[in-house]
């Protein structure tokens, strides 16, 4: 007897014909039938089919919907059939989403995930992670064109921050001096300029965080030491007046240059305390419903008034102090920009400057270096380019006026370069068609989302747009579109593991044969002429990025694995080589890997960094350190650091290389082990497991004298 149906989750239900009469008649009716009597006859057809077996065989859902879908054809309804056959297949996919964002919550709810190594294991993160899961599943099923999303799904390429594809824009470099100028609003009243250094220090950072809730990428400021450097000032003038009141109310006279001394000397003390707060604040003080601290960077060290001056060197001081028990400061990230004839020379005004920075550099990691005299900097000397986040450039403007301030990245979507290799097994035509037809892929996926992104409101971006930080955004309504400031923005175009390609294609990678150094950079600079055509195209700011392989350190490689098995010197890591760099196991001396990484630079026109890796902090041989650092501005580098570990017990405060599982000083196992992940820093307990694996991975660039390994 036809009585019951085993459904999907295998429930045994009772059977229901009706339901199949309503299913095909809602195919028929997407085709233009209006016949229920007709659906009701291929049911009765389909029931009878169905009764030819035994009595006590339960069929499943998808035997009936087969059968149906047999009837159908048989009976000569073709039309109404495909219509049967497209809605199981839709379905289908609403089911297999469904199952794979359950998969992925439980997942999130045993552990945040680990692609982004700013975001903590909180509930608050716990919640976002689940959203954007969710937010992700919708946009791969139901916006995506099915050309891009399998691209994303089966490791092409990869649509960075998926999950926030259609509602916010990737970074900004915030423009800091016109916001405490003016005043601002983040949300319920309006905060008036500031008077003060501390006052100033302290909206700066609620701007970062306010401005962090509005996008998923990176919060920077351009020209952090000159727009301070006015509230120094300005605390100065608040100084002296106070010390002359105060002399005055005692009836005291003082030498004027005495006076003016004091209050100097008040100025820097504040100045450090702000600075001190303003560090504070961004280790501390989270965004995205507490997911997260704000993922912050500033630029500064080219200003030379005094009181640009003393921001930079009160800055320095307080974050070469570190947090309350001198652990490393995580953020903001911190970069110096080296200049000729402002800091690079001992007769340049800021060389003091340049030379405390890389002391602090020599303990604290931070800050990086962005050199502003590089061939592809320097035609912006006088504007100076600033940098953000991992690595992050924004400069070239089809669209308007070259500037750094109030522009930022939209999106970015990275190319797995290893894979076209492998494809073309080692034919070199095979490889560029590959490319190309990639690259187009790339370019076309930016463009579907451009076309998403340009049609949101000026109010859906309360602080960004309603504060007007976008460039061309100032004469915009709450209703009206976004396009006119966000033109402005950069559509990048990013790639993963040149070495392994380049393995894959010639059979050594760049750090290995000068040929294959070559072919590195002819890859690499046709992927940015492609990006240059395209925004002379679509007169769209498309650029080339030198990917940071957090997320996708292990991604690829997996589905490469399983797709293509284990390659030597290609697929036999549990990751792909970040951007151009040369494979963090490769024994290389630090200078020649300068020289070979800095050529790259010039192409990856959207953010690039190098680095080199130290045993230890190089505090007693800051020769040596200067001595990398000139090297990497002398190679024509944008943008770089110099890596080594940073640990500290949190309990006892010791500080250094602690090489074994509990403190040596006091057998804590409270232990911080600070670690550059791709351009920022991270504890190594956040770090994924392929990044935790190309950590362990890494070899030194320089040695250095045997030195204290851990000081208090």
């Amino acid at each position: 007897m036809l009585t019951l149906i085993r459904k999907r989750d295998d429930r045994v239900v009772p059977f229901n014909e009706t339901k199949i009469t309503n299913a095909i008649f809602k195919a028929a009716q997407s085709v233009g039938g209006e016949d229920r009597q007709t659906a009701m006859e291929v049911t009765l057809d389909v029931v009878k089919a169905l009764k030819k077996y035994p009595d006590d065989h339960i069929f499943t859902v998808e035997e009936v919907q087969d059968m149906v879908e047999k009837i159908l054809i048989e009976k000569g309804h073709a039309k109404t059939a495909k219509a049967f056959i497209l809605y199981r297949e839709k379905r289908s996919m609403v089911r297999e989403g469904r199952t794979e964002l359950m998969d992925a919550v439980e997942e999130i709810l045993k552990e945040t995930n680990r692609d982004n190594a700013n975001v903590g294991n909180s509930p608050s993160a716990k919640v976002l992670q689940i959203s954007e899961a969710a937010s992700k599943n919708y946009y791969l099923k139901r916006v995506l064109p099915p050309d891009e999303a399998a691209a994303h799904l089966e490791g092409d390429l990869y649509i960075h921050d998926l999950s926030w594809y259609g509602k916010t824009f990737t970074c900004l470099q915030i423009p800091l001096d016109r916001l405490l100028r003016e005043g601002f609003n983040n949300g319920h009243g309006y905060i008036r300029p500031p008077k003060g250094i501390k006052t100033a220090a302290a909206l700066a950072a609620i701007i970062l965080q306010s401005n962090q809730n509005d996008m998923h990428g990176g919060q920077s400021f351009a020209y952090f030491d000159r727009d301070m450097g006015v509230y120094a000032a300005k605390e100065f003038d608040r100084q002296l007046k106070n010390i002359n009141k105060e002399l005055a109310a005692l009836g005291l006279n003082a030498d004027e240059q005495k006076i003016k001394e004091l209050a100097l000397a008040h100025t820097e003390e504040e100045v450090y305390q702000a600075m001190e707060g303003f560090i504070y604040n961004l280790n501390t003080m989270h965004s995205r419903a507490g997911a997260q601290v704000p993922f912050s960077s500033i630029n500064f060290g080219t200003d030379t008034s005094w009181s640009g001056r003393m921001v930079t060197e009160q800055f320095l001081l307080a974050y070469e102090k570190g947090l309350g028990r001198g652990e490393t400061p995580l953020f903001p990230n911190a970069c110096f920009k080296v200049k000729d004839g402002v800091n690079y020379d001992p007769e340049d005004p800021n060389y003091d400057l340049f030379m405390l920075s890389m002391k602090v550099a020599c303990k604290r990691l931070f800050p990086n270096f962005s050199f502003q005299d590089s061939s592809f900097n320097a035609p912006y000397r006088d504007e100076e380019v600033a940098y953000m986040g991992c690595r992050t450039r924004v400069m070239g403007n089809i669209n308007g006026p070259e500037v750094t301030n109030g522009r930022g990245n939209l999106s970015f979507t990275t190319i797995n370069l290893p894979r076209l290799a492998i494809k073309a097994e080692k034919n070199l035509s095979a490889f560029w068609q590959n490319l190309d037809e990639m690259m187009d892929l790339a370019i076309k996926q930016l463009l579907t989302r451009y076309e998403v992104q340009k049609n949101l409101k000026i109010k859906d971006f309360p602080f960004l747009m309603g504060q007007h930080l976008y460039l061309d955004s100032e004469d915009l309504k709450p209703n009206d579109s976004v396009e006119k400031a966000i033109k402005n923005g950069t559509l990048s175009i990013g790639f993963i593991g040149l070495a392994e390609c380049l393995k894959a294609l010639v059979g050594k990678h760049h750090g290995e044969s000068d040929s294959a150094q070559a072919m590195g950079l002819s890859i690499i600079s046709h992927m940015r002429q492609r990006c240059d055509e395209a925004t002379q195209k679509y007169r769209l700011n498309f650029s080339l990025l030198a990917t940071p392989a957090e997320q996708l350190s292990g991604k690829f490689t997996k589905l490469d694995v399983a797709r293509f098995g284990i390659i030597p010197g290609v697929t036999d890591k549990e990751w792909y080589t970040n951007s151009f760099h040369i494979p963090v196991e490769f024994d290389i001396d630090a200078l020649k890997k300068i020289a070979l990484e800095g050529p790259y630079h010039k192409y990856c026109n959207a953010g690039h960094i190098s680095y080199v890796e130290l045993p230890s902090a190089p505090n007693s041989n800051l020769e040596a350190f200067e001595t990398l650092v000139r090297a990497m501005y002398e190679n024509d580098m944008g943008y770089a650091a110099v890596n080594f570990p940073v640990d500290i017990c949190k309990d006892c405060g010791l500080n250094g290389v602690i090489e074994t599982d509990t403190c040596p000083k006091c057998g804590s196992a409270n232990i911080s082990r600070v670690r550059r992940i791709t351009g920022y820093l991270s504890t190594l307990d956040n770090f994924n497991d392929s990044k935790l694996a190309e950590a362990k991975a890494r070899r030194v660039h320089m040695k250095l004298p045997p030195v204290m390994k851990a000081e208090q």
